[in-house]
């Protein structure tokens, strides 16, 4: 999505109050929906990524889920289906399934935004958009967990992972 995309911009309640372009959503740190989608393959293992240095939002950061804003008008749902195929470069990849939602506030006035985050499996071989995703790997658990401090994760992400193990306990 380019900064003219246009997003819906909500409340804290999650609800939709009005409309505005990406590039002023970002600007003036309006409340927008984000999704954050967990890929595993078969064997258990996570999608892991690297940003590439051209995105507009934390870009060069490492980050162990796929996704991205959710357009105006488009349901969650649709938008981590959309953004999953289109990081992963695949089609016809299963509906990811929803697991939680937070409201995302970033320290320092970044933004806030409320976060959506699913869970889908992918056999598929990936081929991730060059413009997205400057590396990748599946990554088992361990070394997941290996790498969290020592490498820079995109904060939310960061939160969504964190949140996400809670909730599975």
């Amino acid at each position: 999505m380019s900064a003219d995309e246009v997003l819906d911009v909500v409340d804290e309640q999650d609800r939709v109050i009005g409309q505005a372009p990406r590039g002023e959503v970002y600007a003036r740190g309006l409340i927008h929906r984000c999704v954050f989608v967990r890929v595993r393959d078969s064997r258990g293992r996570t999608f892991v990524h690297r940003r590439t240095p051209t995105k507009l939002v934390f870009p060069s950061l490492y980050d162990m889920f796929v996704g991205g804003v959710v357009g105006a008008g488009e349901s969650y749902d649709d938008a981590a289906l959309r953004e999953a195929e289109e990081e992963l470069g695949v089609s016809g990849l299963a509906r990811p399934e929803p697991v939680l939602t937070f409201l995302y506030d970033s320290e320092g006035g970044g933004g806030r935004w409320w976060s959506a985050v699913y869970e889908v499996r992918c056999d598929l071989p990936v081929a991730p958009q060059a413009e997205e995703v400057a590396w990748h790997a599946f990554l088992t658990d361990e070394e997941l967990a290996q790498r969290l401090d020592t490498w820079e994760w995109v904060p939310d992400g960061r939160m969504a992972y964190e949140r996400l193990l809670a909730h599975r306990g």
